[in-house]
């Protein structure tokens, strides 16, 4: 395919990603409430911290981003099959039937690095930064309602995204790009290479955030390793047998 015929693909998944989207948020309009006061459940246990207002459209345009979240919630599973669609055609035949081993796992993975932010990353470092040096002096700290929006949202799609490695690697072994026994052999440089992934990727700069990234990625990492051996083993038996069953 030319590099206007990827151009076309490409635009053709934005477009469906984005009615998707918004179809999602038309819909998550209905229960935004609902869906703000699961997030501000991290923020229950701060009696210290406060939400306020500083704007007279602040409520409504907060009401706008979480009916956005919603939608991207709702719209996920279409947005990764796109994703993972786009790249289908370039690979081989007998390499295709692995979509339907990515894409329900990129779902879950996805999920569940969003709810790892919220269950227990969040707690963690609004406690941190928040009450952090609080001592030194009087202060009451406020937080806004976008602020705050923002703060989540990019969390929640960073963490997303980092637990993406075990498709990712899997997949590699799968395919024979790369071994398990070269993952492990080279696991140091691994962390080293994670390290510096979550000192540019963190949505924040603090070393509470990036510390609490670097564990579950490198967990992820090992993890992969020992799913790939698996994954070797089996295949390695698959082709004796078919090679019997040739002789």
């Amino acid at each position: 395919m030319s590099f206007f015929g990827h151009f076309k693909e490409m635009r053709k998944v934005l477009l469906f990603s984005a009615y998707a989207i918004a179809i999602g948020a038309i819909a998550g309009w209905a229960f935004s409430d609902y869906v703000f006061r699961f997030l501000a459940i991290p923020m229950s246990g701060l009696s210290e911290v406060h939400f306020i207002t500083t704007t007279p459209m602040e409520p409504l345009m907060v009401k706008l981003k979480v009916s956005l979240i919603a939608g991207v919630v709702i719209a996920l599973p279409i947005i990764i099959w796109q994703l993972w669609s786009f790249i289908l055609p370039a690979l081989k035949s007998n390499e295709r039937k692995y979509l339907y081993f990515i894409f329900p796992s990129s779902l879950l993975l996805f999920f569940a690095g969003a709810a790892f932010v919220i269950l227990f990353v969040l707690p963690i470092c609004l406690k941190f930064l928040l009450l952090a040096g609080i001592g030194a002096i009087d202060t009451t700290p406020f937080v806004t309602k976008s602020s705050y929006i923002n703060f989540v949202f990019t969390l929640a799609l960073s963490f997303g995204l980092f637990f993406q490695l075990p498709v990712v690697l899997i997949l590699l072994i799968r395919i024979g790009v790369v071994s398990p026994q070269a993952l492990a052999k080279y696991r140091k440089w691994a962390f080293f290479v994670i390290v510096i992934l979550a000192v540019v990727l963190s949505p924040t700069p603090d070393l509470m955030t990036q510390v609490l990234i670097i564990g579950p990625m490198y967990l992820l990492y090992e993890i992969s390793i020992w799913i790939g051996y698996i994954v070797v083993r089996r295949r390695t038996k698959m082709l004796k047998r078919e090679e019997e069953e040739v002789i």
